[in-house]
């Protein structure tokens, strides 16, 4: 007779074991990660599983709560003094009568007081570099004058067979208050990266500690988004955000590199600057939660290689000219306290690797959470922000390179543009026939043609324009024949409509009118297009690479890339053809990466092995670039077409308007800047 099949969900291992097995141990046994803080005793509930009843054909199981043991002592005992959910048992405490498709949920929530967030919906499977281990420790007697930690260290390995363990220093002066705190019983908590390395002791508490947080945080030029985690259940607790206080020290990387260079204490000033703004985000995700800072275990950070050396306190300014170099690219492993960071004294710290001097640890955390290295089809990942950073392949092969697009998708360099906040304009349609616009503002649902919009919109008022609408609203004045597919505003059309404007010697276009209007001038144009043309002309010379003429699937990393409508994004041409079904924006992918990376050590070897295969292209370097980027100048682009856009969107005619209906001035002025390229 065959033992009975066990199939773990959500991960699909499974195994055959003899009846009478603990199914903690059948998890373990399968590599199937299940928290147990308090070693089977049945106290903790960290392991607490849920049989799915049913036929299930498609693994040729029946499961049954009959084919698992009845309630012993200890659930009997737990359920009583916690709360055991219907439904749920205790993996210690339960074994393996009989076929069984066991469901390991992620939201086991031991610690009421925490409220939990929103969680991100995507499924890790954990395996942490931190673990919680309870231990019962023999008292000290006059016939074994072993020391309290030898024993601490003795019980580690008999319990949970831990050997050969390092101790923070900072733990020998508190650990004989601890365990007589505890009445001789303590909770260890045990880091280790590498299954190679030593474990480490690095925080003990007295009696069973239930809980332990980590942070996942990216850490980007211009916001810092942050998110505090159970390392137990995997579940995001709280998140935070704020503006990088580098800021003040200039606008994009590379002032902020030549405020370093100018300034003997720049590079000190910009990294006190940006941990003091973690240290606020750590309070912040602390105090919405309930949670205490010291609970704080283990940190990853990702950031572009500028902000990873001012983070970590490196000089920056080798990455301000060819060749780029960086002063370490593989991960940092280090401790939070180097980094005068405000959390557990033992808390550890990994940064994941760069990829390249302007391709950076945001963009390998990109790359870990979209995976197109694990990817059948050809797979690009756009990371737009002041500097994109791109990223394509699949499993046979990865490419990847910087454009530097500038600060204008973010609103900085157009001349009604500003950053997404409570009245800016964030969605844009014009009439093709009357050239009227409506548009939607950040805080107000309604258009602005729709009855309650100006009564909602009045406190906030119309501000100006973020960097979506400043995508749409150029998409929609090329599709609305406004603007030629060089990008030249068309002047004759001002008879047509009061929208078309005279402006000096070009013409602008009047978005909005009220207590503040807002035009769209011809510079503006100009600015969008310089920023497109670099961002396509990187992600050309990657399809080159790879002797491709399209890509299979789009993703959209970032804060920027979370509002851009994909059918507008082509019609600009920021991004080749492609099947808009295929087209996705995937929010903050750095900050889900850095996730990826605190609660799985598996995705950490994972990213490095990718990161030293990633072929990296330095744009500047490639000859074909220039000719990419004249193209890239025409909207869509002058010389490829676009027949996946074409199927929902009505391209107009290839037409071009004359410098003299649109001023020499923004012919003259369009020659020079490209000539800067």
């Amino acid at each position: 007779m065959t033992d009975p099949l066990v199939l773990f969900m959500p991960s699909g291992k499974r195994g055959r074991f003899a009846k009478g097995t603990p199914i903690l141990d059948a998890a373990r046994e399968l590599g199937v990660y299940v928290e147990s803080v308090c070693g089977g005793r049945g106290i903790c509930g960290r392991c607490q599983v849920e049989v799915q009843e049913g036929q299930f054909a498609k693994h040729g199981i029946t499961s049954s709560n009959e084919h698992i043991s009845a309630f012993g002592a200890k659930e009997t005992r737990y359920a009583e003094k916690r709360d055991l959910k219907d439904g749920r048992r205790l993996s210690c405490s339960s074994t393996i009568e009989g076929d069984l498709v066991i469901d390991i949920p992620q939201d086991v929530q031991v610690n009421a007081q925490v409220v939990r967030k929103v969680d991100d919906g995507r499924f890790i499977e954990r395996n942490p570099a931190l673990t919680l281990c309870y231990v019962e420790i023999e008292e000290p007697d006059m016939h074994k004058p072993l020391g309290d930690l030898d024993r601490v260290k003795q019980a580690l390995e008999d319990d949970w067979g831990i050997t050969d363990l390092i101790v923070d220093h900072h733990l020998l002066t508190e650990v004989q208050g601890i365990l007589r705190k505890g009445d001789w019983k303590v909770t260890a908590a045990i880091h280790r990266d590498l299954e190679t390395s030593r474990p480490s002791l690095i925080g003990l508490y007295p009696g069973l500690k239930n809980e332990a947080y980590g942070i996942a945080c990216d850490i980007g030029s211009t916001t810092i988004a942050m998110h505090l985690v159970s390392l137990l259940s995997g579940l995001t607790i709280a998140s935070s955000g704020t503006s990088n206080p580098q800021i003040r020290f200039g606008e994009d990387l590379m002032s902020r590199v030549s405020y370093v260079m100018m300034n003997p204490d720049g590079r000190e000033g910009m990294t006190v600057a940006v941990r003091e703004a973690l240290n606020g985000l750590i309070a912040n995700v602390c105090e919405e939660s309930g949670a205490d800072v010291h609970d704080i275990l283990d940190m990853v950070f990702v950031g572009n290689p500028i902000m990873h050396h001012l983070f970590l306190g490196i000089d920056p300014t080798e990455l301000g000219g060819a060749p780029f170099a960086l002063a370490v690219s593989g991960c940092v492993h280090t401790w939070a306290s180097e980094l005068d960071l405000e959390v557990s004294e033992g808390a550890r710290v990994y940064v994941l690797p760069c990829i390249a001097g302007h391709v950076g640890a945001d963009a390998a955390a990109v790359t870990l959470c979209e995976g197109p290295h694990r990817q059948d089809k050809k797979m690009l990942v756009v990371d737009v922000g002041t500097n994109a950073e791109i990223v394509l392949g699949s499993s046979e092969r990865t490419v990847a390179a910087s454009s530097p697009t500038g600060p204008a998708f973010e609103g900085a360099e157009i001349s009604c543009g500003q950053r997404a906040a409570p009245g800016a304009i964030e969605r844009v349609r014009i009439d093709p026939v009357t050239l009227e616009p409506k548009v939607r503002i950040i805080g107000v649902e309604k258009w602005s043609d729709e009855e309650g919009f100006e009564e909602k919109s009045e406190k906030l008022g119309v501000t100006g324009v973020c960097g979506s609408a400043i995508i749409e609203v150029v998409a929609e004045m090329f599709l609305a024949g406004i603007i030629s597919e060089d990008g030249v505003i068309d002047g004759t059309l001002a008879a047509k409509s009061d929208r078309i404007i005279e402006d000096g010697r070009t013409f602008s276009y009047v978005l909005w009118r009220g207590k503040q209007e807002l035009t769209i001038k011809q510079t503006d144009v100009r600015a969008i297009q310089l920023a497109k043309a670099a961002l396509y002309a990187g992600i050309k010379l990657l399809m080159d690479k790879l002797e491709i003429t399209e890509v299979d699937s789009i993703s959209f990393a970032g804060a920027f890339g979370t509002f851009i409508d994909p059918k507008y994004a082509m019609v600009l041409g920021l991004i080749p053809d492609c099947d808009l079904e295929n087209v996705k924006a995937v929010g903050n992918a750095a900050g889900y990466g850095a996730k990826m990376a605190l609660l799985n050590r598996d995705y950490r070897r994972e990213i490095e092995q990718t990161v030293r295969n990633i072929e990296k292209i330095e744009t500047a370097l490639e000859p074909d670039f220039q000719d990419h980027f004249v193209n890239a100048m025409a909207l869509p682009n002058k010389s490829d077409a676009f027949p996946q856009l074409s199927k929902v969107v009505t391209l107009p005619e290839k037409q071009q308007v004359s410098d003299a209906n649109a001023g020499n001035e923004a012919g003259g002025r369009r020659r020079r800047r490209r000539s800067r390229v």
